[in-house]
């Protein structure tokens, strides 16, 4: 099966969360480096030092952007402000892509600025379509959404998370960012089969991965994003692989952030797994 059917990007490969940490390394070395994913939140000024770095970045490297305060599933309207902002650095990174969280995350205008989990009803699943579809065609780019790390379920729901994820992007036609280090924190708090998870989404519309490092802790395990990846994650990123084909995959590393190199090899050991689909799709 071809990768990426639902964006087409398949020469992608590795990329990297741009951070500030590794500004003056990435400046001054120009190191080898697929593309950048930068949170778009970061960036959306009117000037200064974020966007002289950007702009420095763009004449280099491919970069993606990422959101981190959409709030697809929140009840509010979508905020008209935050739309206007985001379309201008659209157009300022060329970005293929757009990705951000199937979450809620505000009430009446304030801001938890934190990713909470929905309630997986069909309600929510038309309700978050709808915005999804509405910021979409404004923005006027492709959008994946990614789903979430979580710690607590709705009593309400009535059906899993991946068949809600599935109900989502079908209903508003767009991408998966999919995130394989949350898929295995989840089933780890919540009790479920990882596979199952991955087994039963609509592979076509994975647009691009994230893997990344959590922490274990007595009760949970947290989405930290501070280690590297442990082999549980990297297994099951072989798996969504396997299912998805070649797709653009990018290594989360956002606390106790180590030098550019540790984290580009850790990145990089991606590339034996989207190899492997490669040469297997060509046989």
């Amino acid at each position: 099966m071809p990768a990426n059917l639902f964006n087409g990007f398949t020469d992608y490969g590795v990329g990297l969360g741009l951070r500030v940490p590794h500004y003056r390394h990435i400046l001054a070395e120009k190191p080898t480096c697929d593309w950048f994913e930068i949170i778009s939140e970061n960036f959306m000024v009117d000037g200064g030092r974020p966007l002289e770095v950007l702009d420095a970045i763009l004449e280099r490297y491919k970069v993606v952007q990422h959101g981190v305060a959409m709030y697809f599933g929140s009840a509010d309207k979508l905020n008209r402000d935050h739309l206007r902002k985001l379309k201008r650095l659209v157009k300022r990174t060329n970005t293929p892509w757009l990705s951000d969280h199937l979450c809620w995350g505000s009430v009446d205008g304030r801001y938890t600025h934190d990713l909470l989990p929905m309630p997986y009803t069909m309600a929510s699943a038309r309700h978050t379509a709808q915005r999804i579809r509405e910021a979409r065609d404004y923005l006027e780019v492709p959008i994946c959404v990614e789903n979430v790390s979580s710690y607590a379920e709705f009593h309400v729901s009535d059906m899993t998370e991946w068949e809600f994820l599935s109900e989502v992007v079908e209903l508003a036609d767009c991408g998966i960012l999919l995130d394989v280090n949350n898929i295995y924190v989840s089933s780890q708090n919540h009790s479920f089969n990882p596979y199952d998870y991955l087994n039963n989404i609509p592979h076509h519309r994975v647009g691009q991965m994230h893997i990344a490092g959590h922490s274990k802790y007595e009760r949970f395990i947290l989405d930290t994003h501070d280690a590297p990846v442990c082999d549980p994650v990297w297994e099951l990123y072989a798996h969504a692989i396997e299912k998805c084909g070649r797709t653009a995959t990018l290594l989360e590393w956002d606390d106790r952030i180590p030098s550019f190199d540790e984290v580009h090899d850790e990145a990089l050991k991606a590339e034996k797994y989207l190899d492997h689909v490669a040469a297997a799709q060509a046989a």
